[in-house]
């Protein structure tokens, strides 16, 4: 006897999620110079396998009910191998836990579909909690490395909220078998999140960008993006932290700051795109902004903007966490293409395109905050003044 409901709940559903994935995407009417945005998320929890998410079977769920429900679907790294692109995307399940998916897509804007199966991370760290926010780097040893942040109870403190963040690492050669290596320790930072491996051994050792923090929610007396080396990057173990990206009071960075995607290398610098965090009457504020570091010393800043690259417009305001915009994933492809990924509000994926020479006349033409309001506004007096003696040349 087949089930009525069943079948027509099923292909309604399967109806809807065939749209999403083969839905067209096209740029928006944004316009700055710097980049193009999108019309539609590139992943959201609409992109999830119905079968992930419902018992097919008519005998054991005649209501064709959701089983094991998605929330959200967000910070993505991003990587592209033999011309295709792959997210490895955070997937929040209705239980807040988060694990890891790949999508692939032939387009990098459309048409990411999930793999059948999610990741499943060797168990060897019997306390962890939650995963998320994998990075993923292409390193110059031959692998693929994923840097995530591994989330813990605080078994020191009453509060059931407390948490400790460490960095998880990973490793694959093609994002199906993932070795797990230990997780990262420094020395001086009691926690660590936002993680990045530098794509490139910096005198002869592993490089990561780190966030240094007192505990898992507030930097404390952390001052930036960190940088530190090591020598083994299956035991890594930095001892040392030197702040790059520095936190600065009444900036886009005031509160915490932290690495995103795997630095961009560029004829003039490695091109960075990072977070950055304020306080405002409604909570936290997450920008996306950009700098660069220098190609011999990839912890020294050369330029840095002044302001956010991207901030959340529009719809992508709304979400489970408001007012944020986050990315931990971009690709640059050889034809000088650049691919940038940043969630928005802890809900949803989006895509933002640019090239190699914008991001670098972005980086290294725009001006620098000069931190006081006054400077700011004869900054862009001086802005103005040029732009009316050209136009009356």
């Amino acid at each position: 006897m087949t089930n009525k409901l069943f079948d027509e709940n099923k292909a309604a559903v399967m109806k809807r999620y065939e749209e999403i994935i083969n839905r067209k995407n096209s740029k928006s009417d944004f316009y700055n110079g710097i980049y193009d945005r999108y019309t539609y998320p590139v992943l959201t929890r609409d992109h999830i396998p119905p079968f992930w998410k419902y018992d097919m079977n008519p005998d054991t769920n005649p209501y064709f009910m959701e089983r094991l429900g998605v929330n959200a679907v967000m910070n993505s790294g991003a990587i592209e191998l033999d011309g295709r692109f792959y997210l490895v995307a955070r997937v929040e399940g209705n239980d807040r836990k988060s694990f890891f998916a790949v999508a692939e897509s032939d387009s990098g804007i459309e048409g990411f579909r999930f793999w059948d199966y999610p990741i499943l991370l060797d168990d060897v760290c019997p306390e962890e909690t939650n995963v998320y926010d994998m990075r993923l780097t292409k390193h110059e040893d031959g692998y693929i490395y994923g840097v995530f942040c591994s989330e813990s109870k605080d078994t020191a403190a009453n509060d059931l909220s407390a948490a400790v963040a460490a960095a998880g690492i990973v490793r694959t050669k093609d994002l199906k078998t993932w070795e797990r290596l230990d997780n990262l320790k420094t020395l001086n930072s009691p926690q660590q999140r936002n993680v990045v491996l530098h794509p490139e051994f910096v005198d002869g050792k592993y490089a990561f960008y780190t966030r240094p923090m007192d505990d898992f929610i507030d930097t404390g007396s952390g001052g930036g993006v960190g940088f530190g080396l090591c020598d083994d990057i299956t035991h890594a173990v930095i001892d040392e932290e030197v702040i790059t990206s520095r936190r600065k009071y009444h900036t886009i960075t005031e509160v915490k700051n932290g690495a995103g995607a795997v630095p961009i290398k560029t004829e003039r610098g490695w091109i960075h795109i990072a977070h950055g965090v304020r306080n405002t009457a409604a909570g936290l504020r997450y920008v996306v902004y950009a700098f660069a570091t220098a190609l011999d010393d990839p912890k020294k800043v050369i330029a840095e903007p002044g302001g956010f690259l991207i901030a959340p417009l529009g719809d992508e305001r709304v979400g489970d966490v408001s007012n944020v915009v986050f990315t931990n994933g971009a690709v640059a492809r050889a034809d000088g293409e650049v691919y940038i990924y940043y969630a928005s509000s802890d809900t949803r994926l989006h895509v933002a395109t640019t090239t190699i020479d914008r991001l670098v006349d972005y980086v290294f033409n725009t001006p620098e905050d000069p931190l006081r309001s006054v400077k700011c506004v004869e900054q862009r007096c001086e802005l103005i003044r040029k732009n009316i003696e050209y136009q009356n040349r």
